[in-house]
């Protein structure tokens, strides 16, 4: 018999999610701030809940896919909460990126009332949460990951246990350092040639298949040349998670002056209204630089 899923946060990753939890035939309770994002989730054959406290009174296992670290905080510890409503054994599965440190404190408040709490974000972007293929990197135990393995595998491809609770969380921040600083290093590039006047399209089917290319180049070249922006990833949300990165470094005392630098380019591009757009969008905080705008050549 397949396990009671609740999840919570049906934004641009949250919502695809919880369709293939649908499609797999997982019986979901969901919730969301937005009640339009939860009665479409209801049409598709979700149960609507209205707090967070009401999807765990009807779940075994609760998802969570939140902004940061206070709504985290609140949905699984607030009056309304997820410790509220859920039984001793239920298992919390935070899909949220979070910083390592809010992520053990609130697994260790919620063990206080029987819970385990496992920390499970992504990376993919909305593409990969449509298909189901993300990467999930997990902290937490083992026999608790091995229960919850199989409705992992329905929204991503490759899930890995890490490590220990909070591990999964400083995968992810590696992730969007590696990620971010790929588009700032490709943005620097496409820029240079652009305003060297040679044809950007061109250019990247040359370097493409050599050691340039990579999975972020391939996934933003053609949305930056189409002048695209549309978020799967948001800067303000990629904004955050540098800031996380940043946090958790000074704790630990590791530098990261690239990273310090790319926080800047996103605070830049806040402020200049553009915090909605997708993460590829870094290229436009150089393109104001050099004056110059990468797109496909007029032909």
């Amino acid at each position: 018999m397949m396990k009671r899923i609740g999840f919570i946060g049906l934004g641009i990753m949250g919502k695809p999610m919880t369709l293939n939890l649908l499609k797999a035939g997982y019986p979901v309770t969901v919730y969301d701030i937005n009640k339009n994002a939860v009665d479409s989730l209801a049409q598709s054959g979700a149960t609507a809940a209205g707090s967070p406290k009401e999807v765990a009174e009807r779940a075994e296992i609760i998802f969570t896919m939140v902004p940061n670290s206070s709504h985290v905080r609140e949905v699984v510890l607030g009056k309304n909460g997820i410790v509220q409503g859920a039984k001793p054994g239920s298992i919390i599965v935070d899909m949220s990126s979070i910083t390592p440190v809010a992520s053990r404190d609130i697994a260790s408040e919620a063990a206080k009332f029987g819970i385990d709490m496992l920390d499970a974000p992504v990376s993919g972007g909305e593409p990969k949460a449509i298909d189901g293929t993300l990467a999930i990197m997990v902290g937490g135990k083992q026999d608790v990951f091995d229960s919850v393995k199989e409705a992992l595998a329905c929204m991503g491809k490759d899930v890995t246990l890490v490590g220990d609770s909070g591990c999964g969380t400083t995968a992810k921040l590696a992730n969007q350092i590696i990620v971010n600083l790929n588009i700032a290093a490709m943005s620097e590039a496409l820029v240079l040639a652009a305003k060297a006047g040679i044809d950007i399209q061109k250019m990247y089917e040359a370097i493409r298949g050599g050691l340039a290319g990579s999975t972020v180049l391939d996934a933003k070249v053609p949305l930056i040349l189409e002048r695209n922006f549309v978020a799967g990833g948001r800067i303000d949300i990629n904004l955050k998670d540098i800031a996380n990165v940043m946090e958790t470094a000074h704790e630990i005392g590791v530098p990261l002056p690239l990273s310090s630098q790319l926080l800047e380019i996103f605070h830049a591009l806040k402020v200049d209204g553009k915090e909605t757009l997708d993460h590829g969008g870094i290229i436009q905080y150089y393109e104001k630089l050099a004056q110059v705008e990468v797109k496909k050549q007029e032909v």
